[in-house]
């Protein structure tokens, strides 16, 4: 009886072992065929920015109806509205309403009239939607009757224009994530994007005029690229061909410093109150938050119009540098005033316009089953590539092993299957040689 148990107990194991098998070969081989042919994927430009409830409610209620919105200390999207019947709206819609003076309309209405009067170098305007005013600026450049002009301007449009002088000097910031250098500066590379044939570095357009060469050394032997397609002043963006016509290996990462990268899974448009980090390559890897929207500001060289406006630092040579939140792309360094020792102001060309007007697409990572990538990694950066997934801890690879849409859970299966098959083997084997001296023993003694 005991025999039969031990016969029956060998055949299950056995028969589940050579089940192991055929599943985990069958993991293996649908892991392998849902892998893609290629490890990045272009983000269409003209594709609809991943923008927030209270983006998308100014959209539908209208300029006159709204001043704006913003995102709260908890998250929660909030909408200046005009009326109690906008307001009504959003909430409904889930948002929280603030009710203010003057509509959008109002406000655009005030930075077209500024645009409009002589311009003044080292002034700045922006739309600040928590106050509800227009917010112009100037640096320590602009002389004292220049001033009392601009103010005499902001006071015949209304009390809604807010006046103020900032230290420092608004410039650009030649001189990012990694650096790219020319005869024309140090700048830093941006983004990777594509036009579904070529690779480019989308950087700032001031960091130099079409035809410049960049390289990734200062003694000018590792070209990169070339600079082409670039506006500024007005906008403040350009592409940089790579000579090779491909961005290489970990094209959707950008570098943050000490080896570390953080992958691009997506664009938008920024939101005012959302948490940003940037990356230079001069001051490295520095956060903080978007204060406005649709500023301009009056570079020596020229005025740009429709920048991010934010608190986060910046220095020279982190111009054309990436600005992101959650591994979405947002911005590219612009200029600025102040310095990462002071703090200071630094705007942002909008990464979704540049793309929009360059008719190209992001690069991002693309996983199995096209799921997201981790919105972080690590490795060494190069310029433009930015940063191979490489070095990865213990634990991560254990996440990796473990994870359904790899190979890992199938080389587990099929690894424990085998052990299974060869112990059930020994096993039978050593209950046949101990059966064998049995019997003879009893026969011979």
């Amino acid at each position: 009886m005991r025999h039969a148990r031990r016969r029956v107990v060998r055949r299950v194991t056995q028969l589940a072992a050579v089940g192991g098998l055929l599943l985990g070969g069958t993991m293996v081989t649908s892991a392998v065929a849902s892998e893609p042919p290629d490890a990045s994927v272009g983000v269409p430009y003209s594709a609809k920015p991943g923008t927030g409830m209270g983006t998308d409610l100014v959209s539908r209620l209208g300029t006159s109806r709204t001043a704006g919105s913003w995102v709260d200390a908890s998250g929660r999207p909030v909408v200046a509205v005009t009326d109690e019947k906008a307001a009504a709206e959003v909430k409904r819609a889930g948002a929280q309403a603030r009710m203010v003076r003057h509509s959008m309309s109002a406000l655009k209405s005030a930075t077209s009239t500024l645009r409009s009067a002589p311009r003044v170098s080292g002034t700045s305007w922006s739309l600040d939607y928590q106050k509800n005013q227009v917010v112009v600026r100037g640096d320590r450049t602009v002389s004292s009757s220049d001033w009392s002009r601009l103010t005499e301007i902001a006071e015949g449009i209304g009390g809604f224009v807010r006046m103020e002088r900032t230290e420092g000097t608004f410039t650009t910031r030649i001189n990012g994530a990694e650096p790219i250098l020319s005869t024309a500066g140090r700048c830093s590379a941006g983004f990777n994007v594509t036009d579904g044939t070529t690779d480019y570095i989308l950087t700032a357009g001031h960091c130099g005029p079409d035809g410049s060469v960049w390289f990734s050394d200062d003694r000018g032997r590792d070209q990169v690229g070339t600079s082409l397609k670039g506006s500024f002043p007005g906008d403040d963006y350009s592409l940089v061909k790579y000579d090779s016509g491909r961005a290489g290996k970990g094209a959707e990462v950008v570098a943050v410093g000490e080896d570390e990268g953080v992958r691009i899974t997506g664009v938008a448009d920024a939101e005012v109150g959302e948490k940003i980090f940037r990356s230079g390559s001069t001051s490295g890897l520095r956060e903080g938050e978007v204060t406005a929207l649709n500023a301009t500001v009056n570079y020596p060289e020229g005025t740009v119009t429709g920048l991010i406006e934010t608190n986060v630092c910046a220095e020279p040579g982190d111009s054309g540098g990436p600005m992101f939140a959650d591994g979405i792309a947002l911005g590219v360094t612009s200029g600025g005033s102040g310095d990462c020792a002071a703090g200071g102001t630094t705007f942002f060309q909008p990464v979704t316009k540049a793309l929009t007007e360059l008719g190209v697409k992001l690069i991002v990572a693309k996983q199995a089953g096209g799921a997201a990538p981790a919105p972080s990694a690590s490795g060494a950066a190069s310029p433009g590539s930015s940063a191979p997934v490489t070095g990865e801890d213990v634990s991560s690879l254990l996440t990796r092993l473990t994870d359904p849409r790899n190979v890992g859970p199938g080389l587990l299966v099929i690894a424990g299957s085998l052990l299974a098959l060869v112990a059930t083997r020994w096993i039978r084997s050593e209950q046949d040689r101990k059966a064998y001296r049995q019997y003879y023993s009893a026969t011979w003694g």
